[in-house]
């Protein structure tokens, strides 16, 4: 069942996603902020940028990507080596296909890295070209690594931290939809920080049913500074789309809440962002958030392990 849209509620068109996205896609943006979306149509090759993607891998997929790419160009040299002959080296002592294979493989790494220990040394002309252009090869390696590298260390980043959940609880006179989210590096505070939250809604509008996305008004979209936890709220009043819905009618509606935060840092020098979403099964009824810092008398300790902490109203 859909819903009859509010007509005091400020429909959003700018969202990126169409003015009237229809049929179930699931949500719109992942909790890590990418968006849920896939392309086609034209070549991988014309879709896919490399250097894009490596710098937007996990840690450790990045590391994973490396060292497989490292011993895979290493193997495809090994096996040219091999195809040209164990006569066109000098210095390899080993009588089995296993201890060959071992020798011209780590023949071929000490080449591609230039460190070039000496011992097993190539002497037909096959494969000193083929060790000429394995050097080369290495050179760019590690040029791009280092590239690579650097541009995921500059790249500007919010190092931020959103809950889990956002909860719907009395709040002054009404009610009120809240998350919160910190800045959970030490010695990063971002300034000049700003909070857009769009919901998207299936609504039912002349005959038919369409997603449609709203601005959510907030008691505060923007502070100065963010040195600790920021409890985002928006005021559930006659302007707003979740007016009267409780949990079955979230469901009903496909609710999704979309978090935009960008702000300045001091250490990037430059403007950084991150986002999320919460969808309706990640939205609690009564319950609030406990405080998430205390006190010592001498300065006041931000609580990270309580970011998700809530507690029955």
């Amino acid at each position: 069942m859909a819903l009859r849209i509010n007509p005091f509620s400020k429909i959003n068109n700018d969202t990126g996603f169409g003015a009237s996205s229809s049929g179930s896609v699931g949500r719109f943006v992942n909790r890590d902020g990418s968006f849920n979306l896939r392309k086609e149509g034209w070549p991988v090759w014309q879709r896919l940028s490399l250097y894009h993607t490596m710098l937007n891998l996990p840690g450790w997929k990045f590391f994973l990507a490396i060292i497989v790419f490292f011993f895979g160009i290493n193997l495809i040299y090994t096996s040219v080596y091999l195809l040209l002959g164990v006569h066109q080296f000098m210095g390899v002592i080993g009588t089995t296909e296993w201890q060959i294979f071992k020798e011209i493989f780590f023949f071929s790494t000490e080449t591609f890295t230039t460190v070039g220990y000496g011992r097993v040394n190539p002497i037909g002309d096959g494969a000193n070209l083929v060790a000429s252009l394995e050097a080369l090869n290495g050179f760019l390696y590690l040029a791009v690594f280092t590239g690579l590298i650097y541009g995921r260390f500059s790249k500007p980043k919010a190092y931020l931290a959103f809950s889990d959940y956002a909860t719907v609880v009395p709040y002054k006179d009404k009610t009120g939809l809240m998350f919160r989210f910190a800045s959970y590096k030490e010695n990063h505070t971002m300034t000049d920080v700003e909070v857009i939250l769009t919901c998207a809604l299936l609504v039912q509008e002349d005959g038919n049913t369409a997603y449609k996305f709203f601005d959510l008004k907030l008691e505060r979209s923007k502070v100065q500074n963010l040195p600790m936890n920021w409890t985002v709220v928006h005021p559930i009043d006659e302007d707003s789309p979740l007016l009267g819905l409780n949990e079955s009618d979230m469901k009903d509606a496909d609710v999704e809440l979309y978090v935009l935060v960008k702000g300045f840092d001091d250490v990037f020098s430059n403007v950084v962002l991150k986002r999320t979403s919460y969808t309706y099964h990640e939205i609690k009824f009564n319950r609030k958030f406990v405080p998430m810092y205390r006190e010592t008398g001498t300065t006041t300790i931000l609580q990270l392990d309580k970011l998700n902490e809530s507690a029955e109203v």
